[in-house]
């Protein structure tokens, strides 16, 4: 499988749609996509994303229903890591410190504490 950067925004649109549906129809798809284009037009991209190796397509009855063929899990891990990588030299301090500046004001105190907890945790586990 290909990094999700390497998804147009409509194709990462549908992906996002199959993972909170866990597998859907092409007219399932088009119906739940904002400023939907054509019907043909997903049916394409829905081909794309299976040529690239994100979704799968399973006959239900006389349609197909397309399925993400790795967990939203294991492709956000994918994704970060293509993110540290590409735009910050490998260097997790560095990815905090964006996100903490970018998201400052919009964080809560509990995510603060939820992230400190999180942090407290891997430096017990020696990572």
């Amino acid at each position: 499988m290909k990094p999700a950067a390497s998804l147009s925004r409509r194709e990462r649109q549908i992906m996002d749609i199959l993972y909170q549906h866990g597998k859907s129809s092409a007219t399932a798809v088009r119906e739940a996509m904002p400023d939907a284009p054509g019907y043909s037009a997903v049916r394409a991209m829905l081909r794309v994303l299976e040529d690239k190796g994100h979704v799968r397509h399973q006959a239900e009855g006389l349609k197909y229903v397309y399925l993400p063929t790795v967990t939203r899990d294991k492709a956000k891990r994918s994704a970060v890591k293509h993110l540290l990588d590409t735009f910050f030299h490998n260097s997790p301090e560095q990815v905090v410190a964006a996100l903490l500046d970018v998201s400052s004001t919009r964080m809560t105190r509990q995510e603060l504490d939820r992230m400190t907890e999180m942090i407290e945790k891997a430096k017990k586990e020696g990572r």
